[in-house]
């Protein structure tokens, strides 16, 4: 298939790398040009994203917020062919995924809301959970594509679907990543290592791939990004808005916590550094 893939970052470059070891002809564009071209020769790169939304089958994108998917989606629908499948792969707004399934449709494309989790190791891996929203033929025919770049391709229903179960995805690991910053606050204060007591974690009930892999991390106080705080930030605001008068403590005590990791400096860093606002919190 002839494939644009919008958004080559921490996510999105191995996924499009997928897509192209598989036997597509994939495009990319990004906002910073230098992501794109770097991934050629395997990867063509483009820097009008009119022009390259023409003469495809299939245009991906997974950038960082519905402001930006909106802004893509404006210009791809001007451009691109009637019968192009239109994929977003970015948590956004369930909102927003609805008015653009509504608007592909005007303009005689299809659309798909497909969120991803797993983190880099899943971009890279090719082992992401991918939840999906829109028509059931529609996300029928590109599945082979949804599974070269994840393990787990769940469709979900209606448009704007595969964002809520996104978001509800981002509430469950807010009370796991806090729970695990957590645990090892306790951990400190009764003099327990902490190496052990993650392999007690990851070896029982509490496992998690958030206690696997961010909780080491937290440990090494490696705060390199795998998702960067700003982002996850951005998740659990759109969870919030979104849980309209419903009460979810754990969800608005975590937005909370991330607010002020975002004031404090840390939007370019990963989620794991969390740990940092118990550290000096408790300090």
């Amino acid at each position: 298939m002839r494939i644009l893939f919008i958004g080559v970052g921490v996510m999105g470059k191995p996924m499009a790398g997928h897509l192209s070891r598989a036997g597509h002809e994939v495009t990319a564009y990004n906002r910073t040009f230098a992501k794109a071209k770097a991934l050629e020769p395997d990867i063509e790169a483009c820097d009008d994203l009119k022009a390259c939304s023409k003469d495809k089958d299939v245009i991906i994108s997974i950038v960082g917020y519905p402001k930006d998917v909106k802004d893509v989606y404006e210009t791809v629908f001007a451009s691109a062919d009637q019968g192009t499948v239109l994929i977003d792969m970015t948590t956004s707004s369930p909102k927003l995924a609805v008015e653009l399934y509504e608007a592909a449709k005007k303009h005689g494309m299809s659309m798909l809301d497909a969120p991803v989790t797993g983190g880099d190791l899943g971009a890279i891996n090719g082992t992401l959970s991918i939840m999906v929203g829109g028509d059931e033929s529609v996300y029928e025919s590109v599945l082979p594509l949804l599974e070269t770049m994840g393990k787990t391709v769940t469709y979900m229903g209606k448009a704007g679907n595969g964002q809520h179960m996104k978001l509800a995805n981002q509430t469950v690991i807010a009370g796991n990543i806090a729970g695990i910053a957590e645990a090892l606050m306790y951990a400190s204060d009764k003099g327990l290592d902490h190496q052990r007591m993650l392999s007690v974690i990851t070896g029982g009930s509490a496992s998690s791939w958030q206690a696997a892999n961010n909780g080491p991390k937290m440990v090494a106080q490696d705060f390199r990004p795998g998702f960067f705080v700003k982002h996850y930030l951005k998740d659990l605001m759109l969870a919030c808005e979104e849980k309209g008068d419903r009460a979810l403590p754990v969800l608005t005590y975590v937005k909370d916590v991330f607010e002020t990791l975002s004031s404090q400096g840390y939007d370019d860093l990963g989620t794991q550094a969390i740990i940092d606002y118990y550290l000096k919190k408790l300090a």
